[in-house]
């Protein structure tokens, strides 16, 4: 099974990826983990006043603060995973992914870090619970 892991760093993406290692069915030795991160984008204007290439290592910083510790954690249970990070809007970066690489499911946290991601259910989980064409496993 191909799986997308989607992974803010929030507690809920912790809470998700323990849960996702500790059910072989899900993680097993023969299926496909993509986490995948994604950075926000920013303003053209904030862009080309700092310029591109300090605005891609600032994402570039921040993803690998995400994804580093996961790294960590799939590689101490052994879990087979790759890891990508891509710039836009969270759900529909997370959709695109999941349409091409033809994933089986999505897993994620259902709170994220922003305001909105402390209501009843985060914004972004909601926008991928209704635009996947797969299960999508929500952890809170």
């Amino acid at each position: 099974m191909k799986i997308v892991f989607a992974a803010d760093g929030s507690s809920c993406t912790k809470k998700a990826l323990a849960f996702l290692v500790t059910h072989e069915n899900l993680a097993g030795p023969d299926d496909e983990l993509l986490v995948l991160n994604v950075q926000p984008a920013m303003p053209p204007r904030v862009r080309s006043a700092v310029g591109a290439e300090i605005v891609t290592g600032f994402q570039t910083e921040e993803a690998e603060k995400v994804l580093a510790p996961i790294r960590r954690f799939l590689d101490k249970h052994q879990i087979r995973y790759r890891c990508d990070w891509q710039v836009g809007h969270a759900a529909e970066q997370i959709l695109r992914t999941v349409a091409r690489s033809k994933a089986h499911m999505v897993v994620m946290g259902t709170h994220g870090h922003g305001a909105l991601g402390r209501a009843l259910m985060g914004s972004v989980a909601q926008k991928v619970v209704t635009g996947a064409e797969v299960p999508v496993l929500l952890i809170k």
